[in-house]
């Protein structure tokens, strides 16, 4: 049975640059807005609940059929027998956003049977705009990217993501690992906008022991729309309940899954 991808491409393009516009809105006006604490070092604002409402209201009147999960609001009633599910993350890296730091973006993933076929991805703070398509390449700002081509651990630096759901007990036996074989990581507080840096060269690679859907979807399919190596996210519940990670150039990949136990996504 057919599926029309090209008008869920295009909406997805011209959505996530509307999206970004009115989180930059909010940015610039950090001093108004009602911040509030879920947990340990995370963080949520008005601004991430009114553009998520957008997104996924926009999203609801023009594909009505599709199913939707956001980190803000959950799951949409339609998610039960949907082919197409639309998650969002409308702040990833709310703690730099509110920290007033540029280091945070607007996050859109597009998932078919199972399998993420489109990514889109603003952040307007760095004036760039990601976005992703299996099997059609990835571009920044309307230019191809690639990841890294030939690349080794020690050749330069790695995005390392980590959860308090985690633990230091967990995360320090990686970490040492991580730099024992000379890799040097990076950190900025988004791993949507790390994984982003992947796709186009920036960085070797990702890894994290756990991140939600919400957050990496989206970055995924701009990796691997770029050349990249990711884990299979979405296997045994990932959508739902989250999973370790692994996204890089296809040299570095295999050091990374075995960082944090998981296999590549076979294509």
């Amino acid at each position: 049975m057919s599926f029309d991808l090209d008008s869920r491409f295009d909406f997805g393009a011209r959505l996530v640059d509307e999206a970004a516009s009115l989180a930059m809105g909010y940015f610039q006006s950090l001093g108004s807005l009602t911040i509030k604490a879920k947990g340990p070092q995370d963080m949520a604002s008005e601004a991430d609940l009114n553009t998520e409402i957008l997104i996924r209201d926009r999203l609801a009147r023009a594909f009505p059929e599709d199913a939707f999960l956001g980190e803000e609001t959950g799951r949409a009633d339609a998610v039960d027998g949907a082919r197409g599910i639309w998650v969002v993350d409308p702040i990833d890296g709310t703690q730099p956003f509110v920290s007033n730091m540029p280091n945070w973006c607007v996050s859109i993933a597009f998932v078919l049977d199972g399998r993420v076929e489109l990514g889109f991805i603003a952040a307007p703070a760095r004036g760039e705009i990601f976005i992703g398509r299996r099997g059609q390449g990835a571009t920044l700002n309307g230019a191809p990217i690639y990841v890294r081509p030939d690349a080794r651990i020690t050749d330069g630096l790695t995005g390392l993501g980590y959860s308090s759901r985690i633990g230091a007990a967990t995360f320090l036996p990686l970490l040492a690992k991580f730099l024992d074989a000379g890799g040097m990581f990076f950190r900025n507080g988004s791993g949507a906008l790390m994984l982003c840096d992947v796709a186009c060269g920036r960085l070797l690679g990702y890894v994290e022991p756990h991140i939600n859907s919400w957050d990496c979807l989206a970055g995924l399919c701009i990796i691997e729309a770029a050349g990249g190596t990711v884990s299979d996210f979405l296997a045994d519940d990932g959508m739902w309940s989250g999973h370790p990670l692994a996204a890089a150039s296809p040299g570095v990949f295999p050091f990374l899954a075995g960082l944090v136990g998981v296999k590549p996504l076979v294509v």
